[in-house]
Formats: C-alpha cells, sequence, structure tokens
C-alpha cells in the first residue's frame, strides 16, 4: 500500500500535466514570457561572451514551465491529503513531533522559492529595468534566499526537533542551535546548483528526476506516506515537463522552476534526515555549483579565471562537447551516483 498510492498518484500528475503543458506553452507565447535575444552578464557586470554565443539560439524558447508543475503538485497534493484522511487512510510521518508542520515546511519551500524565481522572471523578461544579474541584483537574489531558508530552517529545528546529521559509516552527530545555519546552506546552495545546471536542454530537469526518484525510494523505505506523496506527484509532472524540455526544447523552467526545484529538493532530504546523501544524489549539482563557485572566488581574490568559462557543462560546449553529449552523459552519472546514494542511506 505504500508504494502503490505514490504510484498511482505519480500517473495522475503526469496525466493532468501532459494534458494542461500544450495550452500552457501556448499561454507563454502569447503573454510573450520567452527568452528574448540579450547580451547576458554575469555577478561581476561582466559580459558573457561565450554564454551567448551557445545559447543565442535558444531565444524565442518559452521559459516559465516550472510554473505548471509547482501548480499541479501544489494544487494535487492539498487536495488528496485530506481526502485521504476523510477516507481514513493510515497515514504515517517521518516526523511525529507536529507532522502537519511537515506538509506547512514542504509547500512554503515549494511556493516561496518559485515566488521568488517567477519575479525575477518577471523582471528579466518582460523588459523592465535590469540590473546586476539579470533581474535582481545578486546580492539582493541571495538575501530574499537565506531568508526564506532561515525560516525553514527554524521550523525544522524547532517545530519538528530536526537536529542531527548523519554521516555514513561514520556515525550521527547532535548539532544543537547549529543545525540552523547547517540546514540553511544546504538549502540556498542547492536552490542555486540547480539553477545553475538548468542552462542546456534537459540537463537540469533530466538530473532532478533521476535525483527525486532516490529520495522518493528513501522515501518509502522510512513509510513517510506525505513525502512519498509530494514526490510522487513531483516526478509525475517532472517528465511530462521533460518531455518538452529535452533537446531541442520547446519550454525551460526558468528562475520559477529551477529554485523552487532547488530548495525543495534540499528541504525533502533534510526531512528525509539524510542532508550528507544529498551530495552523493545530488552529484550534478554539487559538480555544476562547486566549478561556478571556485570561478567566482578566483575572480575576486586573483583576479584571473581558473576554467576559461564556468560552470562545468558551458566549458564542455566550448571545448567541442555536443548539448545532447553533455546531457545524456552527465545524466548517466547522476543516475550512478543515485543508486550509489540509496545503497548508501539504506545501508
Amino acid at each position: 500500500m505504500q508504494a502503490v498510492l505514490p504510484l498511482g498518484l505519480l500517473f495522475l500528475s503526469f496525466c493532468l500535466s501532459a494534458i494542461a503543458i500544450i495550452p500552457f506553452i501556448d499561454l507563454l507565447y502569447k503573454i510573450n514570457f520567452k527568452r528574448a535575444k540579450q547580451k547576458t552578464i554575469d555577478a561581476f557586470g561582466k559580459p558573457t561572451p561565450i554564454f551567448d554565443h551557445f545559447h543565442a539560439k535558444k531565444a524565442g524558447t518559452p521559459v516559465g514551465g516550472g510554473m505548471l508543475v509547482i501548480a499541479i503538485v501544489s494544487i494535487l497534493f492539498m487536495i488528496i491529503l485530506p481526502l485521504l484522511e476523510f477516507f481514513e487512510v493510515p497515514i504515517t510521518f517521518n516526523h511525529l513531533k507536529n507532522p502537519g508542520t511537515e506538509i506547512s515546511v514542504l509547500l512554503f519551500t515549494f511556493l516561496s522559492f518559485g515566488i521568488l524565481g517567477l519575479y525575477d522572471d518577471i523582471k528579466k523578461f518582460f523588459g523592465f529595468k535590469k540590473s546586476g544579474f539579470f533581474g535582481l541584483r545578486m546580492p539582493q537574489k541571495l538575501l530574499i534566499q537565506i531568508i526564506l531558508a532561515l525560516i525553514i530552517s527554524f521550523t525544522l529545528y524547532y517545530s519538528l526537533g530536526i537536529s542531527i546529521l548523519n554521516v555514513p559509516f561514520i556515525g550521527t552527530f547532535e548539532l544543537g542551535w547549529l543545525y540552523v545555519p547547517f540546514a540553511t546552506f544546504v538549502i540556498v546552495a542547492f536552490a542555486n546548483a540547480v539553477n545553475i545546471t538548468d542552462g542546456l536542454d534537459g540537463l537540469a530537469s533530466g538530473t532532478l528526476l533521476f535525483s527525486m526518484i532516490g529520495l522518493w525510494i528513501i522515501s518509502m523505505s522510512i513509510l513517510d506516506v506525505p513525502l512519498s506523496i509530494f514526490i510522487g506527484l513531483f516526478i509525475g509532472s517532472l517528465i511530462a515537463f521533460l518531455y518538452f524540455n529535452i533537446y531541442p526544447a520547446r519550454l525551460f523552467l526558468g528562475d520559477v522552476g529551477a529554485l523552487s526545484f532547488g530548495a525543495t529538493f534540499a528541504v525533502i532530504g533534510l526531512l528525509l534526515g539524510k542532508p550528507i546523501a544529498l551530495v552523493i544524489i545530488g552529484a550534478i549539482f554539487v559538480l555544476e555549483i562547486g566549478s561556478s563557485f571556485i570561478q567566482l572566488l578566483s575572480k575576486r581574490f586573483r583576479h584571473k579565471k581558473i576554467f576559461p568559462v564556468s560552470p562545468i557543462h558551458l566549458y564542455l560546449q566550448k571545448i567541442g562537447w555536443e548539448e545532447p553529449k553533455i546531457v545524456q552523459r552527465f545524466w548517466l552519472i547522476q543516475i550512478m551516483f543515485t543508486l550509489f546514494g540509496i545503497w548508501v542511506t539504506l545501508l
């Protein structure tokens, strides 16, 4: 029963998303919510000609696919849980202390980071005054992310009583109040990691799909029904989106999807009590943000680049790898890391 229900809801979410996605794409075209031809700048206000060279052909493609996924998953999730309670279907939680808070913090993360990303997308694509990194300036965007992540982390610590760090093969550590800054860092890091990874057709969404399947298996192994249902709905809708996001993409996630999905991925890992497993199951995201972070530090303190260009997927494009080749090989790497992460977690 624990696996049958989430699996059935996965198919429901997929079918509804598949039905809605083509009219949604048409709507995005109608309101002109699409990638424009423009020169991009990095976090330091410098032009990015290599990025522009490889992405100029993507101009005109609708952006904001994450909105559809967020809407369908959130609505279904908020309808299904009360229905299960009404029909007295047994619901088990990983956190017996304030179980309703687990649902609230999940939805708050999913929606709040989505709204932040949507605001940035609107500024970016509707021709409003631009400043800094497309829409919001990087420090402003980062500050808002930290505030949201702090709210989530305080809730995890004070309301759900989560304060431990489990390190595979080593042991479990009690972090106490230090859990709050730790969780905040994890949430902000993965929100930006998925956003950075979302640079090639199908790269972020496909990688996230495999990662979420890993977390789904873990959630079902500990009998956390709300998490299993949410992840099942998420996977179903994500598959429908990925069909239109693979090369050549007809629809992009946008910041609305990338920030929301990255933060939610991190929070699910924290709710499962497996933050270290996130590093393994989200290996490609770690690689992408790691290469960008090293590049930023080098520019800031050494005033020169370590890599010709970052993140790593853009570097591979520069040296001649075709876009589908990069994406498919990253998918394969992600599959293996996800399987390894599941194995480590379930030991």
